[in-house]
């Protein structure tokens, strides 16, 4: 692809930064001049590219695959909550378009060099490291910092480079090529789904460092200013309930809202208040009290094998006991984040990086384990070695099911003894996974490949959707979370779409396409997906806008109505509609779908859910007793709206025109024209 004549938006430099490992070939693409208009930036970006760039059928950890950090538009105009950036790829864990975002400071580093976007190539003979600047892009040698972990990588690189510096890194987890492994920055925070750190460390990139003080170009910056300030005064409201807020309080909320007669719309004032209290820990109490969180591997009973008594042991109040101080990333103003100091048994103390939900769901109320002191060094066991804690915490999990039902041996697991509980033998098992040692080797590639090792008998243990682990949000809780774990682009994904998310973001005040949220939900239509495709796609494509603006999801979701279509056009200083902005969106979704079937995959059949994730037995005691989701009528629902045959997976060539992706019809449809 041969870019001519510089992007004319705004908030972009429209320069793409390129390096092929193999010749050490470095290069700077310009974008079109129409590219914002029609991409944005972010993830944006990273559809157009590899899809224009990387072929079908490739080996995702292969030198063909291409690696890409991309920084949003918003990304240092003056926005807020604009920290993230994207790392895309060809996913080895699922063979799948791949993406995963992350905040902290890496986005307006690497912006402040003068580029939209980094793309890896190829593959280094040696370990190396990428250092990007104004100058542009360097390769330097890393065998120094080949094995050390994620933590003391970054460590080494800002001594070496100054503290301005902002690196992200691969840990032991991504050197040896783990599934699981994802790509780590600032001590804690992580693009962790999909593999792509294995993506990196098969191109033997333990790192890249960007150092830059370049300020990007904003059309409007003292309007992008004025609706930060606006924004913020609006999130000011009900600030007087936070200190009531406690896990005896959100263990009463998660009660009052499990499956029932009815739901009330989620109130985006309580998950604000929330998030600046406690951080997503605040959710551990809550949603193992309705449901929400997996037990047992997805296969206990919420509040009966993980009551009130255990989860508030690992629940908001213990874990925030140990802060000491709260940590947020690049222009946030919730700081849901923190770091705790932690004492360990043998006297030592530890400082992290405070656990995330998805982290205590995982390896707390999934492993029926109350143990917080192990879920600390599990968290920062897993951050230092580069490892996503979703995948690993369930591929523990459904190693313990195997063990109780005879599918693995003491001999299979080097005399570990894999109970629920365990804080022990978890903990060893973690250790073993890190390492690649023993049990840990079978185990350290996730669910669907141990699975296939150990026999057709562990399929019914085996939850992933793609051979992605499924994230700790129950569906039949939230049924809007199919659309997001089996029929987006990176399956087993939380961050997309799902009915809370419609209820927090309130999105129908931006754009008039989306239906009102109803105050009151029945349960016969909370589980019904009649006319529910269309506002859970509609919120994929809202997605979208978000990852190609740098922009925090959790921003979207505290009230306020986050003005991000008057950010985008005050910042780019293009005039788009909010229907505009949403047909961009779906443009770029769809890319990103037509890459997969590019790839032979048709979603529906490929990221089919496992049983578990969509059926309850009905004898089964708990939040979900009873429920049993309708898979096909949302595929048939979500497929008609998108303009997706039911066989293939691929869209109607003339939708795809309409979106302004003629020549992607053009390579889906090669022979409609002889």
């Amino acid at each position: 692809m041969k870019y001519e004549g510089r992007a004319r938006a705004l908030g972009m430099w429209g320069k793409v930064l390129h390096v092929d490992l193999s010749t050490r070939k470095t290069w700077v693409e310009e974008l079109p001049q129409d590219f914002c208009s029609h991409y944005l930036g972010g993830i944006g970006i990273g559809a157009k590219v590899l899809w224009d760039q990387m072929g079908p059928n490739i080996d995702p950890l292969g030198p063909q695959n291409i690696l890409g950090l991309l920084p949003g538009d918003l990304t240092d105009t003056g926005a807020l909550f604009s920290g993230r950036f994207t790392v895309v790829a060809k996913s080895p864990a699922s063979h799948s378009w791949g993406d995963s975002s992350c905040g902290g400071f890496f986005s307006p580093a690497i912006k402040r060099c003068g580029f939209d976007a980094l793309f890896i190539r190829g593959r280094s003979a040696s370990p190396i490291y990428i250092l990007v600047d104004e100058n542009g892009l360097a390769v330097k040698e890393a065998g120094d910092l080949w094995g050390l972990d994620t933590i003391e990588t970054e460590d080494v690189l800002k001594k070496r480079h100054g503290k301005r510096a902002q690196a992200v890194t691969i840990g032991p987890g991504g050197e040896r090529l783990s599934l699981m492994a994802g790509v780590f920055h600032s001590g804690g925070r992580a693009a962790a789904r999909c593999g792509l750190g294995a993506v990196m460390g098969s191109k033997k990139v333990k790192a890249v460092v960007a150092y830059g003080s370049l300020k990007c170009p904003v059309s409007d910056r003292s309007r992008v200013i004025r609706l930060s300030r606006e924004f913020m005064q609006r999130l000011k409201n009900f600030e007087w309930m936070e200190p009531i807020l406690n896990d005896s309080i959100l263990g009463a909320v998660g009660r009052v809202t499990r499956p029932g007669l009815f739901y009330l719309r989620q109130p985006s004032v309580l998950w604000r208040l929330l998030l600046k209290k406690f951080g997503t820990c605040s959710l551990t109490a809550m949603s193992a009290e309705n449901g929400d969180s997996p037990i047992k591997n997805w296969a206990g009973a919420g509040y009966i094998d993980f009551p009130l008594s255990l989860s508030r042991k690992i629940g908001a109040g213990r874990v925030t006991r140990h802060e000491i101080k709260k940590w947020g990333c690049h222009s946030c103003p919730i700081r849901c984040g923190g770091i705790v100091r932690v004492r360990t048994g043998d006297d030592k103390v530890m400082e992290m990086h405070k656990p995330e939900y998805e982290t205590i769901c995982a390896f707390g109320s999934n492993l029926v384990n109350s143990d917080l002191s192990s879920i600390f060094k599990i968290n920062d066991m897993l951050n230092r070695a580069g490892i996503d804690t979703i995948s690993c915490g369930a591929v523990v999990g459904f190693a313990i099911e195997c063990f109780e039902n005879g599918l693995l041996s003491a001999s299979d697991t080097d005399g570990l003894e894999l109970r629920w509980g365990n804080s022990a033998g978890i903990l060893t098992l973690v250790e073993k996974i890190i390492k690649r040692e023993g049990i840990g080797n079978l185990l350290a590639d996730g669910v669907k490949h141990a699975s296939e090792k150990i026999g057709p008998s562990s399929i019914k243990y085996a939850v992933h959707c793609g051979g992605v682990e499924a994230p700790m949000h129950d569906p039949k809780f939230d049924p809007g979370f199919l659309v997001s774990y089996c029929l987006q682009p990176t399956p087993a994904r939380h961050t997309t779409a799902a009915y809370q998310y419609l209820e927090l973001q309130r999105l129908e005040k931006q754009f008039p396409s989306l239906s009102p949220v109803p105050l009151i939900t029945t349960r016969k239509k909370r589980f019904d997906f009649t006319s529910k495709a269309r506002d859970l796609a509609l919120d994929c494509f809202y997605k979208m806008l978000v990852d190609c603006a740098g922009i925090c999801l959790f921003g979207t979701q505290i009230g306020g109505e986050m003005p991000l279509v008057e950010w985008l056009n005050a910042a780019t200083g293009l005039d788009l509609s909010p229907e505009e902005y949403i047909k961009t969106g779906e443009r770029i979704f769809q890319l990103r779908h037509c890459f997969n079937v590019r790839e032979g995959i048709n979603p529906a059949e490929n990221f089919r859910p496992h049983p578990r994730l969509v059926w309850a037995s009905p004898h089964k005691k708990g939040p979900a007793r009873g429920i049993r989701l309708d898979y096909e009528k949302l595929v048939n629902e979500f497929y008609e709206f998108m303009h997706w045959d039911k066989n293939t997976g691929r869209p109607e060539k003339e939708h795809l025109e309409r979106l302004g992706l003629g020549y992607v019809a053009s390579e889906l449809y090669p022979y409609e024209d002889l």
